[in-house]
């Protein structure tokens, strides 16, 4: 089969790739219809994630096509459309059990980073029965994959980490695919204000058309001074920051208000500066999260209710086939107007 490969920091390759084939009886094998690439992929290709080795196949997203279903696998059967979660969960570990499978003891985040992911034609799925989702007949496909990982990611990390709540002033910094769909879901909790920062306008005009009440965008290096002055002096109830480096978990210290909420979903692949010196006294709670994906079933409800439009988030689809042009499209977002590609297999 075909697939994308990591060889290394900056080296990436489609090459042909064994097929996978059941390992244990709680595994499915499935053939994957539409995958895409997420921003942690580059942070790999970058070598910020030391548990992705050489020899990799990469990706974490995506639908298909149950293939073949191990004997203990009883939810799912040949030729079911799957949504494959980007965390694969036990079901029985402590961990699990406590409602965050991204540390299964078993499993969590290790499609695309220590087993073979979805950027192929064909994917190895542990634990099927627990990570796998039935895609509702008339659901939109390009929809589902938005479901892996940007929607819960950009839910559990950032709005639900944030505590948002009515009412409140939230400021996300970046507007990339996960900065929009917690733009998305912050407005499941009506805040009064959503400021969305970012370098590129591109991606601002989308985050005022997605429901940001403002936006700024930062390259002047003025924007504390802008959100201070649009809160009186002090500053937002919840900052959420969606980019993964050390420059905007900095600038969410700075204008987070007292009793207020930093809610980090960045992929950090280096040391950031914790401001303790002024956030002591500050009443601040800071959060982190490796995203469970716990809420896809509620997600997945609200998007087929109509409520939740992830497919606004689509501005490319490729063929695998193309999938070093559509990391390329991607990797250089600004220049391309791109946020998610949709990698097609059929």
């Amino acid at each position: 089969m075909k697939a994308l490969v990591y060889r290394g920091p900056g080296k990436k390759q489609l090459e042909d790739m064994p097929k996978p084939v059941l390992r244990e009886a709680t595994d499915a094998v499935v053939r994957m219809t539409k995958t895409t690439i997420c921003g942690t992929d580059l942070h790999i290709l970058k070598g910020d994630l030391p548990t992705v080795m050489a020899g990799r196949i990469l990706g974490h997203e995506g639908i298909g096509i149950i293939e073949e279903a191990g004997t203990g696998v009883s939810r799912f059967r040949k030729g079911d459309r799957v949504l494959i979660s980007c965390i694969t969960a036990c079901g029985k570990c402590e961990y699990c059990r406590r409602g965050m499978p991204s540390h299964c003891e078993l499993g969590g985040w290790i499609l695309g980073n220590t087993i073979d992911g979805t950027q192929a034609e064909f994917v190895r799925i542990p634990f099927a029965d627990t990570s796998l989702y039935l895609i509702p007949q008339d659901a939109d496909e390009d929809a589902m994959v938005m479901l892996s990982d940007i929607l819960p990611t950009g839910y559990e990390c950032g709005v639900l980490n944030g505590a948002v709540k009515p009412g409140d002033t939230v400021a996300i910094i970046g507007a990339g695919p996960v900065g929009l769909s917690t733009l998305l879901t912050t407005q499941f909790f009506a805040p009064a204000n959503i400021m969305v920062i970012d370098l590129d306008d591109n991606r601002l005009e989308v985050a005022k058309k997605f429901g940001a009440t403002t936006v700024i965008n930062s390259t002047d290096g003025k924007a504390v001074e802008k959100v201070m002055a649009m809160t009186s002096g002090k500053g937002v109830d919840v900052a959420i920051e969606a980019v993964g480096v050390a420059a905007t978990f900095g600038l969410c210290q700075e204008i987070v208000g007292a009793g207020g909420h930093i809610a980090n979903i960045g992929v950090h692949g280096a040391s950031v500066t914790l401001h303790l010196e002024k956030l002591w006294s500050q009443n601040i709670t800071i959060t982190t999260r490796l995203v469970d994906a716990v809420t896809t079933p509620l997600l997945l409800k609200t998007v087929m209710a109509g409520r939740l439009q992830p497919t606004q988030l689509v501005t490319h689809h490729f063929a695998l086939a193309d999938i070093l042009k559509a990391y390329d499209t991607f990797g250089n977002a600004g220049r391309e107007h791109a946020l998610k590609v949709i990698l097609n297999s059929k």
